[in-house]
């Protein structure tokens, strides 16, 4: 992960724009490359933020590090030097990579196995990791054969060392690692008590706070197209993240047949359902990022039931014969109602 946008086998981003959010001298706007993807800052000033560009290589040096902690692209980062590391071997990592793959770990409870951050040799086998697109569809034996080698039960954390318990165990955190980007760029704003922000990597979004104007930030959902860009909803985030997740960009065709990059860890397989898309809003964007990614392998009937468990706001857009059909949660008509 990491490598070019092309390469991202995460989340598929959402279109996302500021409404009437016009550059003013008290706002700080801020922009560049990270994760494969692009990254865009707005920032009320005050008289405790440094110069943008103090900012801007603050910024740029914290996404550089989550790079080196968990990218499966840069062969020494740490998540790299434990997927290559042999069985029962100790490896020492930062504890901002414990608290992610703790996170996956949690993740994968709460969703009944949807969630797996074990699920590397799967993802690879498909030609959605770092490895190249198969010439042939993967055989069940393959497939068989690859899942003895996923499970979160088989990573071992002792402080900040991690350690596998079975051979070729390959940890891909991209479904979580791109939302712990924007909380790490919004605990870095938070840091100089600033009144307003928005933070969006790759279509992942934190918001706190209020414009220079006194108003909302709002955020455009984008509907599931292959090509072109519509808005599908427009709301106001309040002091919230927001993660989608959709399978209408990343996949490939073989045979005529459609593979998605998104794997269920419970078969093997790609999903094949009509769910097109998935926005979670959440407290911090990595969880969010998590459970969208999870919602779009649970379905849209799973998914409504599982949010409406866990009191989650989420929109789920649907994709049949007739166009999109969208439904909501109930936490999630709530920012429907504040519009």
């Amino acid at each position: 992960m990491f490598k070019t946008l092309s390469y991202w086998p995460a989340l598929v981003g959402l279109a996302f724009f500021m409404s009437g959010c016009s550059p003013t001298p008290d706002m700080v706007k801020l922009s560049g490359h990270t994760m494969g993807t692009t990254y865009h800052i707005s920032v009320v000033a005050n008289d405790k933020l440094p110069s943008s560009e103090q900012l801007q290589q603050q910024i740029d040096t914290a996404l550089e590090l989550v790079n080196d902690q968990m990218s499966t692209y840069r062969p020494n980062s740490e998540l790299s030097r434990f997927n290559q590391a042999d069985i029962n071997t100790p490896i020492a990592v930062s504890m901002d990579t414990i608290k992610v793959i703790d996170a996956g770990i949690d993740l994968q409870q709460k969703t009944a196995g949807a969630l797996d951050i074990t699920l590397g040799p799967l993802v690879n086998m498909w030609g959605f990791g770092p490895d190249k697109r198969p010439t042939t569809e993967p055989s069940q034996a393959q497939i068989d054969e690859a899942m003895t080698h996923t499970g979160i039960d088989k990573i071992t954390i002792d402080g900040v060392t991690l350690a596998k318990s079975t051979p070729g165990l390959y940890v891909d955190l991209s479904s979580i690692a791109k939302g712990f980007g924007v909380d790490k760029v919004a605990s870095i704003l938070a840091s100089y008590q600033v009144t307003g922000y928005l933070v969006e990597i790759g279509g992942e979004i934190a918001a706190f706070g209020h414009k220079t104007d006194g108003s909302s930030w709002r955020v455009a959902i984008e509907q599931p197209s292959d090509n072109g860009r519509e808005v599908q909803q427009v709301i106001e985030l309040g002091n919230m993240a927001m993660a989608t997740s959709g399978d209408y960009r990343n996949y490939y065709e073989f045979d005529g047949e459609r593979f998605s990059h998104l794997i269920d860890p419970r078969t093997g397989y790609p999903i094949k359902h009509n769910l097109a898309s998935v926005t979670v809003l959440y407290e911090n964007c990595m969880i969010a990022d998590g459970f969208a990614t999870a919602m779009m392998v649970l379905g849209t009937e799973s998914s409504l039931a599982l949010a409406q468990k866990l009191n989650l706001a989420i929109m789920l857009i649907e994709k049949n014969n007739q166009g999109f059909v969208v439904h909501y949660s109930p936490a999630f008509k709530a920012y429907l109602q504040a519009q």
